[in-house]
């Protein structure tokens, strides 16, 4: 049985303890690919910089240790375009998780509009992945969808929500994974493919589920076809 497993978080604004103990949450559940959906983009790069520091052990940033992180992140830059795909083979996730300048590699993210990435028209405000055979677009705020997006997606997956939520209207669905900061419980998600069914699942930061998993009653489509 083949199966993918892909961590959802969102709106840690600055918390990245949260952030941390999700991430490891996650990864504990199985998640080797992640979306990060932004409620402060800039998260993700101040955790992995504090990640970096924790695995030199505290050691004074070295001479050495810049060039090393240059041709590591040359080598990143050569051989992996972004944003990367969520379908990326198992071997080649596990070695970049043991790395955590390449840890970053393992995340789609999107901005939100309080940030500077927003306004930036090289950085994409929404991103379009396959899970599976399904089109899945991913965006912090909801209300940033278009009438093309909801022709062509039928799995969204969104922030700016006070709690986890599976909502389904028609054929789509929107999931969101709560907040890991300033709601009365901080959660992330997992979204699951086992064979062609996506399972998705919300989770307190302590282990306990808010949301069981659910399979998604997804409608088959013969071909896809982006408008």
């Amino acid at each position: 049985m083949s199966q993918d497993v892909i961590g959802i978080l969102s709106d840690s604004h600055g918390d990245l303890a949260a952030f941390d103990a999700a991430y490891e949450l996650l990864r504990a559940k199985g998640a080797q690919r992640f979306v990060f959906l932004g409620g402060r983009y800039s998260d993700l790069d101040e955790w992995i910089l504090d990640r970096r520091e924790r695995s030199r052990g505290g050691r004074e940033y070295s001479g050495t240790d810049f060039l090393q992180d240059v041709e590591r992140w040359l080598s990143v830059s050569d051989k992996k375009p972004r944003p990367r795909s969520l379908s990326v083979s198992r071997e080649e996730l596990e070695k970049e998780a043991a790395d955590p300048l390449r840890v970053r590699e393992n995340f789609l993210r999107t901005p939100e509009r309080d940030c500077l990435q927003y306004r930036d028209p090289a950085i994409p405000r929404k991103v379009l992945d396959m899970v599976g055979d399904t089109l899945c677009c991913l965006v912090y705020d909801k209300n940033d969808l278009e009438r093309d997006d909801l022709i062509n997606a039928s799995l969204f997956l969104h922030g700016r929500e006070s709690e986890p939520k599976l909502v389904q209207i028609g054929p789509r669905f929107f999931l969101s994974p709560g907040r890991l900061a300033g709601a009365a419980e901080q959660t992330c998600a997992l979204l699951e493919r086992v064979e062609r069914d996506l399972r998705f699942s919300a989770w307190r930061l302590d282990g306990k589920a808010v949301l069981e998993p659910r399979v998604l009653p997804l409608e088959r489509r013969t071909k896809t076809s982006i408008k």
